[in-house]
C-alpha cells in the first residue's frame, strides 16, 4: 500500500442525490473514527518510541502523524477550503515520494508534541471547512469525495503504524479482546465451485472508490475452484515441514533467490523452539495457533505453498468474483454478503482485534459461492499483477496508481483485521511488492474447474 491519499465509501448511492447532511454526518464520523485510531497507535508509546525508528521498511511513528496532517491540509484546507497555508515549509518532509522511508529519520521532522499541535489544530480546521463546503459540483467535491479520501488515508497510515507496532520490540503497547471463534468449522467443506460466465468487475458507482477500481467492466471468469476460508497456520506448517522451503521445485526463480539470500525458513515472526513453533505478535510470544490464517507471508511464499498443494493462486478476477458475485441477482454486491455496510459480526475490520479469526468464523460474511472471511482477517495475495482497468483514468493525480502499474506489484484483495471498513470493500484493489512480508498478508488458493 501506498503513503498516498485514497477515497472511500460512503453506500451504494449515487452521489449526487444523497442528502448533504447525511453526507457530512458519514464524513465527519470516518473522520473522527480515524483520528481516534490514530490517537491509540501514537499515545501507546512514549516520545522515544515515537521518533525511533524500528524498521528500516517503515517510518518513525512521529512522520505518519505529521504526514497525516500535511495531506489533511493540502487537500482539505488549501484545496478544498482555498485557504492559506498554515505550515508550507514542511510540505517536503512529508512528500512520501521525495523521502524513502528509510531516510525519513534524517529529516527535521516535528518533535512529537509539535506534530501533535499540528494534526489537530489542522482537523479542527477542516472540519469547520466540511460544514461550510458544497458537497457537490467539481468532482473532488461530489459527494463527499474529498473528506472520505482524507478519512481513508489516515487509515490507510494507521494500518501502516500498526505494522510497525507489530516491528518494534519491546513488552506490549496495545491489547484488544480476542476475535471470534468458528462455530461451523469442521462442517464447511474445503473449497467451494464458482461457475465460468461473465460478471461486473470493479465499480462505477462507489462514490469514493479510488481510480484503480473503476470503472465497472465485464470480465468472462472459467469455471474454478477456491478455497472456503484462507490458508490455515497447521497447512502452511506442513509445508514447512515437508521441506517446503528446502526444495527448490516449489519456487519462482526470484523467490528462491530470496530464501537463499535471506535463509528463510518460515514466516515472518515465526521461530522454532523445544520443537514447537512460535511467533511474536505485538510483543507477546505465542504458540502459533493451528487454526488461524497464516499472515506475513511474501507473494513468493504464498505462490510456492500453492504450488507444493499442487494448486495456485487464484486471479484477482477469480477472488472478486467469487467475493462479489450474486448469480440468482445476477450481479455484483459491494460485499461478500451484500450491500449492507460491514458489522462485527460479519468481518474482523478495524483493529478490533489483534489477530485474524479461526478458519470459518464469520458465517454472516460469507459469499453466494460458500466462501468466507473474504472480508477482513487477512490481506490476500492474487497472482495477478497491478494493472489498470479497461478505460481507467487517473484521479486525483496519477501517483496513487498509475505509477505503480505493472509487473513488480502483486494485488492483494479483501483487507485485514488491521484495515478500517472505510477503507476496505469488495473492489478495493491493495498491491505490493512480492518480496513483502512485515504486512498482513495471507492468501488461499484455486484451480481450475
Amino acid at each position: 500500500m501506498t503513503d498516498s491519499p485514497a477515497p472511500s465509501p460512503i453506500g451504494p448511492q449515487s452521489a449526487d442525490t444523497q442528502d448533504a447532511e447525511v453526507l457530512r454526518e458519514r464524513a465527519v464520523a470516518a473522520l473522527l473514527t480515524a483520528r481516534e485510531r490514530t490517537t491509540l497507535l501514537t499515545d501507546s508509546v512514549d516520545d522515544h518510541e515515537l521518533t525511533a525508528q524500528h524498521s528500516p521498511l517503515m517510518s518513525p511513528l512521529v512522520w505518519d502523524l505529521a504526514h497525516i496532517g500535511n495531506q489533511e491540509e493540502l487537500w482539505l484546507l488549501r484545496d478544498v477550503g482555498g485557504r492559506e497555508a498554515m505550515r508550507p515549509d514542511i510540505d517536503g518532509l512529508y512528500d512520501a515520494f521525495e523521502h524513502p522511508r528509510a531516510a525519513r529519520p534524517s529529516l527535521p521532522l516535528l518533535a512529537p508534541a509539535e506534530a501533535r499541535s499540528y494534526a489537530a489544530e489542522v482537523r479542527g480546521r477542516a472540519l469547520d471547512v466540511l460544514g461550510s463546503t458544497p458537497l457537490g459540483g467539481r468532482p473532488l467535491l461530489r459527494s463527499g469525495f474529498a473528506f472520505g479520501m482524507i478519512a481513508q488515508h489516515e487509515q490507510q497510515h494507521d494500518e501502516t503504524m500498526l505494522i510497525t507496532h507489530q516491528l518494534r520490540t519491546g513488552p506490549a503497547a496495545l491489547s484488544a479482546p480476542e476475535p471470534p471463534g468458528a462455530t461451523d468449522a469442521a462442517a464447511l467443506p474445503a473449497e467451494v465451485l464458482v461457475p465460468g460466465g461473465t460478471f461486473t468487475m470493479g465499480t462505477s458507482t462507489e462514490p469514493w472508490a479510488l481510480d484503480n477500481e473503476r470503472p465497472a467492466h465485464r470480465r468472462e471468469v472459467p469455471g474454478f475452484l477456491i478455497d472456503t476460508a484462507p490458508v490455515t497456520c497447521a497447512a502452511y506448517r506442513a509445508f514447512i515441514e515437508d521441506g517446503g522451503y528446502t526444495e527448490q521445485r516449489w519456487w519462482a526463480p526470484e523467490g528462491w533467490a530470496m530464501v537463499r539470500e535471506h535463509e528463510l525458513k518460515a514466516p515472518l515472526f515465526w521461530h522454532r523452539d523445544a520443537g514447537q513453533w512460535l511467533r511474536r505478535r505485538f510483543g507477546v510470544t505465542e504458540p502459533v495457533p493451528a487454526d488461524e490464517p497464516v499472515l506475513h507471508v511474501s507473494w513468493y511464499e504464498a505462490d510456492a505453498y500453492a504450488r507444493w498443494a499442487g494448486r495456485r493462486l487464484p486471479t484477482e478476477a477469480e477472488w472478486e468474483k467469487a467475493a462479489r458475485h450474486d448469480p440468482a441477482a445476477g450481479r455484483s454486491r459491494r460485499y461478500p454478503w451484500g450491500d449492507e455496510d460491514p458489522t462485527p459480526e460479519r468481518a474482523n475490520l478495524g483493529q478490533r482485534h489483534l489477530r485474524p479469526a479461526p478458519a470459518g468464523a464469520y458465517a454472516a460474511g460469507r459469499s453466494p459461492s460458500g466462501a468466507g472471511q473474504l472480508i477482513g482477517d487477512v490481506w490476500e495475495w492474487t497472482s495477478s499483477d497491478f494493472l489498470p482497468y479497461p478505460g481507467f483514468a487517473p484521479f486525483p493525480y496519477r501517483e496513487y496508481s498509475e505509477v505503480f502499474f505493472g509487473p513488480g506489484h502483486k494485488v492483494l484483495r479483501g483487507g485485514s483485521f488491521a484495515v478500517d471498513a472505510v477503507a476496505c470493500r469488495g473492489t478495493f484493489r491493495n498491491w505490493d511488492l512480492p518480496v513483502r512480508r512485515q504486512i498482513f498478508s495471507g492468501f488461499r488458493t484455486a484451480r481450475d474447474a
